[in-house]
């Protein structure tokens, strides 16, 4: 597929085989290969740089192939210009996504491919595993003024797909038109979670250690929308979430309020942290960590709801969401963005039960669970 053709990769740290040798490299040292050039996503090609931290492009120092930057420090950065694109054939898409609307960079592979729509360009996507599993749908869908570079399609948070089904998806319902090729795995089943396939985790992003962290993240990213922090900064970003203004005792409280939302297949211990860097760096947190005990049951967006509204009540005084600009947007709340609209903030905010609240995005798990299966390829 790739043999006599001038390529550019957009890759990262993930982007390796069952022996960890990376695409680069592979392709680099193939003389039927032209390799061009490399694009790199949020966190970079090499996969160092921090959450909404911009990547600036440089050559690769081991082949010394151009590296065009696909985030940097405004919302333009996002796009690749088409001087990037020029004399290429094909753009290869090999990264590991996580499944959760929220992640970038299966909107990093849309803007690629609304960029090589327009120059004719192929994309060629090496279709990874959805690391928690093809199954399940969870979370709600977004109105079209709060799209954003943490969800620039109407997908819930928990969309059950695999970055090539997603391609395909919106490849036809953002009418893109972009010449696309799926390169299909074998032997994964939807109902697999990573650590079936016998592949290596290789970590997608600097707070992505394990996976672990990958299913809880459809609902603890959602604490990025608020003052809490979310752990970034410890060994178990997503896992912790705390603040300073609530002490162990406290914290004890709050796992018993969680335990009592009877929230499937988790459980949760009363824990302090210390951040190293970000949200609260050097400052003692009192909050809980999430156990998941049962991941088939466990239904991490409902979780986070329960996690923010359980901090919401408690300290209602102490606790605020998100008011600071967040992935280039300055207008509208964080969490709004991260969950697709208002409706969740005002639920919470009005102090309405979790069951309420989550009848707000009922609707749309059912609609993707029966839209999806026109685009799915196991």
């Amino acid at each position: 597929m790739l043999r006599g053709k001038r390529i550019g990769l957009l890759v990262n740290p993930t982007s390796v085989d069952e022996k960890l040798g990376h695409v680069v490299d592979l392709l680099h040292a193939r003389s039927d290969v032209d390799l061009r050039c490399l694009f790199g996503p949020e966190h970079g090609v090499r996969g160092d740089a921090q959450d909404m931290v911009g990547v600036m492009e440089a050559r690769d120092s081991v082949t010394g192939l151009p590296m065009y930057s696909l985030y940097g420090r405004t919302e333009e950065s996002l796009h690749p210009l088409p001087q990037m694109l020029v004399g290429l054939d094909a753009v290869v898409f090999d990264m590991q996504d996580i499944g959760s609307r929220y992640y970038t960079y299966v909107w990093t592979l849309l803007h690629m491919m609304q960029a090589c729509a327009k120059l004719g360009i192929e994309v060629i996507v090496l279709d990874r595993p959805n690391p928690i599993g093809g199954v399940e749908v969870e979370g709600g869908t977004m109105g079209d003024e709060y799209r954003s570079f943490v969800g620039r399609a109407k997908i819930p948070n928990r969309h059950g797909m695999t970055a090539g089904e997603i391609a395909l998806m919106v490849n036809e319902t953002e009418a893109i038109g972009c010449p696309l090729e799926i390169v299909p795995m074998s032997g994964w089943k939807r109902e697999m979670h990573f650590d079936q396939t016998g592949l290596p985790w290789v970590l997608p992003s600097p707070n992505m250690p394990t996976l672990d962290t990958a299913l809880v993240y459809p609902g603890m990213c959602l604490v990025e929308g608020t003052e809490l922090s979310e752990a970034r900064g410890t060994t178990r970003p997503f896992e912790l979430v705390g603040a300073p203004f609530v002490s162990f005792a406290e914290a004890r409280a709050l796992a018993e309020m969680l335990h009592g939302e009877d929230l499937p297949g988790v459980r949760f211990r009363p824990a302090v942290f210390t951040p190293t860097f970000h949200k609260f760096a050097h400052k003692r947190c009192g909050g809980v960590q999430l156990h998941v005990q049962d991941r088939r049951v466990f239904r991490p967006y409902r979780t986070g709801v329960a996690v923010i509204r359980a901090f919401r009540q408690m300290w209602p005084k102490q606790f605020h969401w998100r008011k600071r600009e967040y992935e280039f947007v300055k207008v509208k709340p964080a969490i709004d963005l991260l969950t697709g609209g208002p409706e969740v903030r005002e639920g919470i905010d009005a102090g309405n039960s979790l069951d309420a609240i989550a009848s707000t995005w009922r609707a749309a798990e059912t609609d993707l669970a029966r839209q999806r299966t026109r685009w799915l390829l196991y």
